[in-house]
């Protein structure tokens, strides 16, 4: 699988662990096609960023203007956890990969007005680590 599909699985898995509270191995059964096996990346997104929720919630939360993390969409929760995790905890991704990955997730399951606030939250994410 390629990693730019696993990341669409993983989000997809994320968003229905938010909206359904299912176990993540139960999410990922249900995203995938028939025929299509789990990928080791795949499970590695779902899991990590699982196992890290709470840590990626707060970074997030500390980076909203003028919104709290409560208010925010399933589809913007799902892919900022994603991008953040990515950047956080897996050195071997550049950053502006998983940014421009969260941005068109964003925009393909929440438009385009999603994709320009994730990027908003995550160029501030971006600064955070740089400092």
């Amino acid at each position: 699988m390629k990693r730019r599909l696993a990341r669409e699985k993983a989000f997809q898995s994320l968003f229905q662990i938010e909206v359904s509270d299912i176990e993540p191995e139960a999410a990922i059964k249900h995203v995938l096609e028939e025929g299509e096996r789990e990928d080791e990346f795949l499970h590695h997104l779902v899991f990590g960023t699982m196992e890290h929720k709470k840590e990626i919630d707060e970074l997030i939360s500390s980076h909203l203007e003028n919104w709290s993390f409560s208010r925010l969409a399933n589809v913007e929760k799902a892919v900022l956890r994603l991008a953040v995790y990515e950047m956080q905890f897996l050195d071997d991704i550049p950053v502006n990969v998983s940014m421009n990955e969260a941005i068109e997730l964003a925009k393909v399951f929440g438009g385009e007005e999603s994709g320009r606030f994730v990027n908003g939250v995550l160029v501030k994410v971006v600064q955070h680590f740089s400092k």
